[in-house]
């Protein structure tokens, strides 16, 4: 895992310092909310519907356990004793009061963590697979590439003031689990015909109002060349991305626009100019951050497989976790362990302090230290040994984490929606909690399947329902809440935009109309192996769309 070095150290410092001194003045009056708003932002600090809200980075979504402990104890002090989990790999806190704020930062900084890029229009945390450095189909380990990808974007003088905010996510493997092709630039590891690994790169991807399917603009860039190809994409965009207009500004609009030929063109043209300069990257400096990454020493198992259907019928829950939450790992007798937020009835990506501090003891003691956030909103312990997941199962029983629904339909990805965020149209949270509780019975989720299901209070889109096999969108009509369906979206290799596909819904219908997709679907689907999003790209919209609406 990286470490700070005395760069980053002070850079970390001098920021929580200066902003602290920005929170004292803000708190006196010397400065108004419009002059704090910019330095705010700057640090990760949002004003939300009804309190401050902190945006804490998780670069590429790795923790060590002592800085879990670290955030378990900012909610529990500063906070009303939970985080929320985001689809940024990030953790928010929706109630700090703004005086405790340089406090918070300098605890933060302690563990070396902080809240800077945050927000803003700026390169944002980097994201990567919930599975680096453990997959056992992985390419490579993207999180070395992640890391220079971040000391390279940190305070980067020529896209600290970008058009718009800007979003990466990278995958060492070849099934996306990053959502790489909805971002503004998506890498993804390659292989050339000489066997070197490189990067295929995405540009121009998003959701929001314009959801945008990312378009390959270079199938293969070697490590060597990766920072100075990215550079340039960024200077075009830096160069003629709108500020006229922020529904306009993102780099998906430039490059659908100007059209993926000319904007190769131009990043061609910089990337001549600065290949084999500053920005190259020596292979001794990428095996130096490697390093950090370095697998654990592996302690040798003699259990090398688990009978999951000999479990479940010893133990019907403790079978089902297995099932669902348990993940193929590179090394023999290992598996990587999801640990789900989205209990039956409850918000989505939120975890107590009490919670945080178990995963952080369970990462301690049995994933070598080490633990993860997913951008669907749950936790990971990447390296657990099998013959340590019953202790592992029992212990997150017991803190009601144990769920066995990863990738199920109670798996909901959920933004905060108008219960907490001053963007929104509508709520979330509750839709998410009343369709959990319809579908709460096990027998009835193992029968549906994997299905995701994305809803976002607002057309910012930050629940992803663009890309959910079932997607909801909350919309204000007429002073009240109206929920839209959308039907075949998919963040994966195979990625697609869903579609609405008929009048919304008031929220108390909402459940009762995805229950009738559910039910089509099964009626459906050719073999209990069919997914619903193969039955839907199979059947098309028009009978799902007579099976909720009784019209086609």
């Amino acid at each position: 895992m990286y470490r700070y070095d005395e760069f980053d150290a002070a850079f970390v410092a001098g920021r929580t310092a200066q902003f602290a001194d920005q929170v004292k003045r803000r708190l006196s009056g010397e400065l108004t909310e419009d002059q704090f708003r910019p330095l705010r932002l700057m640090n990760g600090l949002y004003l939300q519907l009804h309190a401050y809200m902190l945006r804490v980075a998780v670069p590429y979504g790795t923790l060590s356990s002592r800085q879990m402990r670290k955030l378990a104890h900012i909610a529990r002090v500063y906070d009303r004793g939970y985080g929320h989990f985001t689809t940024r790999q990030n953790i928010q806190y929706n109630w700090p009061k703004l005086k405790d704020i340089p406090v918070i930062l300098d605890e933060l900084a302690s563990v070396e963590m902080h809240a800077i890029q945050t927000s803003g229009n700026c390169i944002r945390n980097v994201t990567t697979d919930q599975f680096a450095g453990a997959a056992a189909d992985e390419i490579i380990d993207p999180r070395p590439v992640a890391e220079i990808l971040r000391q390279w974007s940190s305070l980067h003088p020529e896209f600290s003031y970008l058009p718009r905010k800007f979003k990466i996510a990278i995958t060492g493997a070849s099934h996306d689990r990053a959502a790489i092709r909805f971002h503004d630039i998506g890498l993804q590891a390659a292989v050339n015909a000489a066997g070197e690994i490189g990067w295929e790169v995405w540009v121009g991807g998003g959701l929001g109002r314009t959801p945008m399917i990312a378009k390959l603009i270079n199938s293969f860039v070697p490590n060597e060349h990766l920072l100075a190809y990215l550079e340039s994409i960024m200077r075009v965009y830096n160069r003629y991305g709108r500020r006229d207009n922020k529904y306009k500004a993102r780099i998906k609009i430039l490059v659908h626009e100007e059209g993926l030929e000319t904007i190769k063109g131009q990043v061609e043209a910089e990337f001549a100019e600065v290949r084999g300069g500053v920005l190259t990257l020596p292979s001794e400096e990428v095996d130096r951050i490697s390093a950090y990454f370095a697998l654990p020493d592996f302690a040798p198992q003699s259990l090398t497989k688990i009978d999951v259907a000999y479990e479940s019928i010893l133990d019907a829950a403790y079978g089902r976790w297995l099932d669902n939450n348990i993940n193929a790992h590179a090394q023999p007798g290992y598996a990587s362990v999801t640990v789900s937020l989205k209990p039956v009835g409850g918000a989505p990506g939120d975890a107590t302090h009490t919670q945080m501090e178990v995963v952080a003891d369970l990462a301690e003691k049995y994933s070598y230290d080490e633990l993860r956030v997913t951008h669907e909103q749950n936790l990971v312990l990447p390296h657990v040994a099998l013959a340590d997941l019953r202790a592992v199962f029992d212990a997150l029983v017991a803190a009601e984490l144990a769920e066995g629904n990863n990738n199920l339909i109670t798996d909901m990805i959920c933004c905060p929606g108008l219960d907490f965020c001053a963007l929104a149209n509508a709520r979330s949270i509750p839709i998410a909690q009343e369709i959990s509780r319809k579908f709460a019975e096990p027998a009835r989720q193992k029968e549906i399947g994997e299905l995701k299901i994305k809803i976002s209070g607002c057309i910012n889109a930050c629940g992803h329902h663009h890309v959910g096999h079932i997607g909801i969108l909350g919309v204000e009509k007429k002073g009240g809440e109206l929920y839209q369906i959308t039907l075949g979206g998919d963040a994966t290799e195979h990625a697609s935009v869903g579609k609405i596909i008929g009048p919304g819904f008031e929220a108390e219908n909402v459940p009762g109309a995805i229950e009738k997709l559910v039910d089509f679907y099964i009626a459906q689907r050719q073999g209990t192996d069919e997914t619903f999003i193969q039955a839907y790209r199979r059947l098309g919209e028009a009978p799902f769309k007579e099976a909720l609406y009784g019209t086609a």
